[in-house]
């Protein structure tokens, strides 16, 4: 059978719910809560189909909800497991709404989650998944990347806000026009009963999430004094499980009111007796609402303000997340036909910079129409024109120890030592292990008699599964401090860089990369 026609992953589910007026918030429109519950349901389902054993949910990547669903519509959700690791796995979520009188569809999100399987009495293995499509290929390839972003999502957040200047204007808003925090102040309990548990007893992710929203939207609502619309949910992370019986306090505030929209932040603690006094914190979310008017336009909103002391810091904090937020969103969600060539190096976003250049390169590799163009001396040219770019991508095999010439390319000084189109390299900034950037000058070529500069961010991976390549990713970023000069023609890559793949003992595949 061919890998498009016909074929389904095998850990595909799929759900279809027509919305009902129980379903529906004042507005008539689906509870957010409610899709959360079906995103979350299917996501298990798929999951526990690759496992083969019950497994909870851990995380839930960013939300950016691009539409309503009205009552009468119908909610198409698919998931399927992008990557298993070891014992956790990734699982990919679209949400379609459709209309049945007009058959039009819409796209409403998409979703990662992230599920660990779990067995009483034995440690579990996750077999892996085989990608078969060059979709599926790409979503396994970028599924890695994603995963060494979850795992340092704490301590990045902790060094952005720690990094980032944010400027407020708390001074210069008329105060006549500001509501307390703590007007907005909202604490809920939930009795965790059978029908909020799955077959372990243990809480639904997705029961858990549509209780914070019911919280946040109760706290955002208290700020408008109307019915707000929630946009976006920065990434649930479920520090710990919950079961049949535990009590679990919500709590919501509103920490930040900008002109069209505000942050609300939401916390889940749990205990299991009256008397304890020592509460587990299980979960955290920070949701984005905006006002809609009648002609769909957010509306102002007052301003917040916050209490001293500790309101004051979560009021910053929601600025600095508002500005890495929107960022995230441009430079992890874009296409790369949509982005610029050279893009701001902000280390605010280092991380997201860094995630952004590794996988555009892999999702280049993964690519299946590339043409093969020329092969003479056992190197073979590859070429594939896509978008507005053409690509170029060359294979071959060198009689060097892979780690060893990965070592080699990912010092972007030692180029000239083997390229002869390379004239010098300077290192501007080590930003950490991983990731550098560099000022590259080429001779002048053909008529031109200015050679050509780069300043590059260099992003190396090594390989975190068996069979994977080594990656070295660059792309162009401009700095402030190194601006163009009439010395150089300023040069730009949107995707270049090498993946190598251990053929044997001191053998290695090549493959050389580059978008123009």
């Amino acid at each position: 059978m061919a890998d498009g026609e016909g074929y389904r992953n095998p850990t595909e589910v799929q759900m279809s719910q027509l919305v009902l007026p129980c379903h529906t918030n004042q507005r008539g429109e689906l509870s957010v809560g409610q899709l959360l519950k079906w995103i979350d349901a299917t996501a298990c389902l798929s999951a526990e189909r690759h496992a083969g054993c019950p497994c909870v949910t851990a995380s839930m990547d960013d939300i950016y909800f691009e539409h309503t669903i009205s009552v009468g519509q119908v909610v198409n959700i698919k998931a399927k497991v992008n990557r298993a690791f070891n014992s956790s796995m990734e699982v990919g979520i679209q949400v379609v709404s459709e209309d049945l009188c007009s058959e039009k569809q819409w796209c409403v999100c998409k979703a990662l989650a992230t599920f660990v399987a779990h067995r009483e009495l034995s440690k579990v293995k996750l077999k892996p998944t085989v990608p078969r499509t060059e979709e599926e290929k790409t979503e396994h390839s970028v599924a890695a990347e994603r995963r060494r972003m979850r795992l340092v999502y704490a301590d990045t957040i902790k060094d952005l806000l720690a990094n980032c200047v944010i400027q407020d204007d708390l001074e210069s808003r008329d105060c006549s026009h500001m509501v307390p925090a703590e007007k907005t102040r909202v604490e809920s309990v939930e009795l965790v009963l059978p029908p909020h548990a799955n077959h372990q007893g243990n809480t639904f992710g997705g029961q858990i999430m549509a209780w914070m929203e019911n919280v946040a939207t109760i706290a955002a609502s208290r700020l408008c004094r109307a019915h707000p619309t929630l946009k976006t949910i920065e990434m649930f992370h479920f520090r710990g499980p919950s079961q049949v019986g535990d009590r679990l306090v919500l709590k919501a505030i509103v920490n930040n009111a900008f002109k069209h929209s505000m942050e609300v932040g939401v916390c889940v603690e749990a205990y299991r007796q009256e008397a304890e006094t020592h509460r587990r914190h299980i979960n955290s979310a920070f949701m984005t609402f905006v006002v809609l008017g009648a002609d769909d336009q957010p509306q102002m909103l007052p301003w917040i303000r916050p209490q001293p002391g500790d309101g004051e810091r979560r009021y910053r904090e929601a600025s600095a997340r508002k500005k890495i937020r929107l960022d995230r969103k441009y430079i992890v969600s874009c296409k790369q036909a949509e982005m610029p060539l050279s893009v701001p190096w902000d280390p605010s976003n280092q991380v997201y910079l860094s995630y952004n250049n590794v996988s555009s390169l892999k999702m280049l590799v993964a690519k299946d129409n590339w043409v093969l163009s020329s092969e003479s001396n056992q190197v073979r040219l590859y070429t594939l024109e896509e978008d507005k770019f053409l690509s170029f991508h060359m294979e071959m095999l060198v009689h060097v120890d892979t780690a060893q010439a990965f070592l080699l390319l990912s010092d972007l000084r030692r180029r000239p030592e083997w390229d002869k189109h390379c004239r010098s390299v300077e290192l501007v900034q080590q930003v950490d292990e991983d990731d550098a950037i560099y000022h590259v000058i080429s001779p002048a070529l053909g008529g031109d008699p200015k050679p050509q500069d780069f300043i590059i961010l260099a992003s190396r991976r090594k390989p975190c599964d068996t069979g994977e390549p080594y990656v070295i990713a660059l792309r162009s970023v401009t700095l402030p401090t190194h601006r163009e000069t009439p010395e150089y023609r300023r040069g730009e890559t949107v995707c270049s860089g090498f993946c190598f793949w251990r053929e044997g003992d001191q053998l290695t595949k090549l493959t050389p990369e580059v978008a123009v």
